[in-house]
């Protein structure tokens, strides 16, 4: 009877030629993925705007961070510029999806936003106009929006949300609540979509704080829950007089307590009464 001889087992050297060969696989499909984060990011960053306007009697301020553990980036965005009629236009947003797609095409609409406000300045009908543009364009991607307006004349801000998560609104008196207006469905879902408007005279000194669902939602953290602290600390802040700079770093570092998973974006308004709109009464001493 012959005897079959075993198999020859491989050699040390072929051992880790093989390593090194899986090593290099592994290094360059990360090294890849590293650049297209990278790629996203600096996409993001350099979408977003330098500084945002202002006026007497009104002072802003914006955060943006990337996802904590730095792989889901490119959705969110900030913006603010001075519209055709001299009011100051804001929007917060944030794509679905991420990586380079959803910071390109945050930055189209960014840009559509912009475009159309100079034909419009109501807040719905800009948002109605953005989201008919973004429709025809067939993306499969879609955006939640915020869009606010304020009058430095009449002293009053009107809104309009599509989808988006509801901002915080406080008063220097230290009440401070969520901002449920009603809204309609995000950008480029449905072709004309409606977006209700919520008005509102700046009666009493406070602050209006826009944020994406990465400032208050994170894996084990509800959207409630987080929006709960992130209104407290609203609260605190304009009742302390705090600035729209100091403002929005505090919320931002609230977003810290979710631990997102998501980029994040905020956008302060921190503003006086308008002028002569009766003063609160003080609080018993």
């Amino acid at each position: 009877m012959t005897r079959r001889r075993p198999p020859r087992s491989a050699s040390a050297d072929d051992l880790l030629t093989t390593l090194g060969l899986l090593t290099a696989k592994a290094r360059q499909g990360a090294e890849r993925q590293r650049a297209r984060v990278d790629l996203a990011e600096a996409l993001q960053r350099e979408m977003l705007p330098e500084s945002l306007p202002s006026a007497p009697g009104l002072q802003t301020a914006a955060r943006y961070t990337p996802a904590r553990d730095g792989l889901d980036v490119g959705g969110d965005w900030y913006d603010g510029f001075v519209m055709a009629d001299g009011s100051l236009g804001f929007s917060i947003g944030d794509v679905q999806g991420h990586d380079v797609e959803a910071a390109a095409f945050m930055g189209q609409v960014r840009i559509g936003l912009r475009a159309v406000a100079l034909a419009a300045t109501d807040p719905g009908e800009v948002l109605a106009l953005a989201n008919d543009l973004l429709v025809s364009v067939a993306r499969d991607l879609f955006a939640t929006c915020s869009f606010l307006r304020f009058d430095p004349v009449e002293w009053v801000v009107e809104s309009a949300r599509a989808g988006h998560v509801p901002g915080v609104r406080a008063t220097a008196d230290g009440r401070c609540e969520t901002v449920q207006d009603p809204g309609g469905l995000p950008l480029g879902v449905e072709p004309g979509e409606v977006y209700p408007v919520t008005r509102r005279r700046l009666t009493e000194a406070g602050a209006f704080v826009l944020l994406t669902d990465g400032v208050v939602e994170g894996p084990s953290v509800p959207i409630e829950t987080g929006l709960a602290r992130v209104v407290r600390v609203v609260a605190a802040g304009a009742a302390a007089a705090a600035t729209a700079e100091q403002l929005a770093a505090e919320v931002m570092e609230a977003a810290e307590f979710t631990g997102h998973t998501d980029d994040a974006a905020v956008l302060v308004l921190s503003h006086e009464a308008a002028a002569g709109a009766p003063r609160p009464p003080s609080p018993p001493g």
